[in-house]
């Protein structure tokens, strides 16, 4: 069995969230004519967390006549996320170049809210499913479907029939 001491777990790297390099959508090139490479800070998923939460809204579940839906005794209630947003969120938090935030960048664009930068500077669906695949990618989150969410819409369902 191994030494149970806890300084093992104090790792300098673990407080600090390293930048990581990833390949650029193939359309936007360099003066050499390659795409350029963008650079990722791998969020630490608290931060990833407090993002997700914030584009998620609960609220009670209601029937038709607007009475609230009970299932097992309990009032349930709905999630609702904008997933969509979330991601653009954590895909503009994780950029560090192309910097979301630069004034230039947003002076350029005419658009001042860094979520809505990603859909700018990316604005085909190729780049930005390019940009998204690998900042994702580096983040460690995959397409996975929000377990949570599925679980609420299975208690609403119970619940209605």
């Amino acid at each position: 069995m191994a030494d149970k001491n806890l300084r093992y777990f104090m790792r300098p790297e673990a407080k600090e969230e390293k930048i990581v390099k990833v390949p650029g959508p193939s359309t936007i090139k360099g003066e050499d004519g390659k795409p350029i490479t963008m650079e990722v800070r791998v969020l630490h998923n608290r931060r990833i967390r407090e993002i997700n939460d914030s584009y998620r809204t609960r609220r009670m579940a209601t029937d038709k006549k607007g009475n609230p839906m009970v299932a097992n005794g309990e009032v349930v209630f709905k999630v609702e996320k904008d997933s969509a947003r979330a991601a653009r969120h954590l895909i503009a938090e994780a950029l560090v170049f192309p910097d979301m935030r630069s004034k230039e960048l947003q002076e350029f664009f005419k658009c001042y809210d860094m979520v809505d930068m990603v859909d700018a500077v990316f604005p085909s669906a190729d780049e930005y499913a390019h940009v998204s695949n690998v900042v994702l990618a580096a983040l460690g989150l995959g397409a996975a479907v929000d377990e949570a969410d599925e679980n609420d819409d299975e208690q609403i369902n119970d619940a209605k029939n």
